[in-house]
């Protein structure tokens, strides 16, 4: 809408370009209604529920207004086939990534998702590359069965030239619920093999980036894909290819009582080996989601990166 400043009246002052494309042409008319995420989350699961055949997908603006549809997810998406029997293919597509943005816009709470992830009642995955993303929504309608599928999605990957695939990547292959080491000349000598990166994320290539200005040809980085149901044989599998690992660490973006970490130490320790021991690096436990202020945030993200290459402190997990 177009208003003229210099007119008196909003009547004669206001132009609508829509409402003048062509002679007789449809009425064009803009309501506000009320920003509810509560109340679009819930009528998307009820589409869902109605029409399992459609890929019903609710996409937040930032994942932080999750918040306001938290009810939905706790009384039906993450409850609802274990309570009723009611089985539901609803989509969340959410941003989430810690870029400096604040803490309303870096966290759309995934540890809310892995606290209500049991009895294999939803899925909840964050991509790194676009044909995983593909792959991901591919999967959801063409397997015969609806659980409902959380997608976190990191805003910067859509700029990321590095989060690109090739077209092969679309048209072959499938999602993978765990990335292994992408550079030969790490995975070719997996004997020389002292440490495991593993993270999930945008997170990745920060690391990808730093284990390159260090020359650290020793450190091998994971992607975990799906969180959960966490793949254990596909996890299991990639550690039993470097068998003189002794340090593991979990990296990741948020702040320690906050992500996944507190949830996948207890798979990550189930699938290590005897004698390995198994630590953090991360944004220290806080109870907001984010630094408000970008300098801090940067200093944070420098800290987490370096703190995955650097001697295990603090609490370690040993097997």
């Amino acid at each position: 809408m177009i208003h003229d400043q210099s007119r008196e009246k909003w009547d004669t002052g206001t132009y609508v370009p829509l409402e003048n494309v062509a002679e007789k042409q449809a009425p064009f008319v803009v309501i506000d209604s009320i920003l509810s995420e509560e109340a679009v989350l819930a009528f998307e699961y009820g589409y869902a529920s109605n029409d399992p055949n459609t890929l019903v997908i609710w996409e937040a603006q930032f994942g932080d207004f999750v918040n306001g549809a938290q009810v939905v997810i706790d009384q039906f998406i993450a409850s609802g086939e274990v309570k009723w029997g009611r089985v539901n293919g609803i989509t969340l597509m959410l941003p989430h990534g810690y870029e400096g943005q604040g803490p309303e816009h870096s966290s759309a709470r995934l540890e809310r998702f892995m606290q209500l992830s049991a009895d294999t009642n939803m899925q909840v995955v964050q991509p790194t590359t676009a044909s995983q993303i593909f792959h991901i929504l591919r999967r959801q309608m063409v397997r015969n069965l609806r659980k409902p599928l959380i997608i976190l999605t990191p805003k910067s990957l859509l700029r990321n030239k590095d989060a690109t695939s090739p077209l092969s990547e679309f048209t072959k292959g499938s999602f993978q619920t765990i990335i292994p080491e992408t550079k030969e000349e790490i995975s070719k000598k997996a004997d020389k093999v002292k440490r495991i990166i593993a993270c999930t994320g945008k997170v990745y290539y920060d690391l990808v980036k730093k284990r390159e200005e260090k020359g650290a040809d020793d450190v091998v980085i994971l992607r975990v894909e799906q969180l959960y149901p966490f793949p254990h044989k596909a996890f299991a599998t990639e550690l039993k290819k470097y068998p003189n690992v002794t340090d593991l660490v979990w990296c990741q973006d948020e702040p320690q009582n906050q992500g996944a970490w507190f949830f996948v130490q207890h798979y990550i320790h189930e699938n290590m080996l005897d004698g390995q021991k198994l630590g953090y690096s991360g944004r220290a436990a806080s109870a907001s989601p984010a630094a408000g202020y970008s300098y801090l945030h940067q200093e944070q993200q420098k800290a987490l990166v370096d703190g995955a290459f650097a001697k295990l402190k603090g609490f370690v997990l040993t097997k």
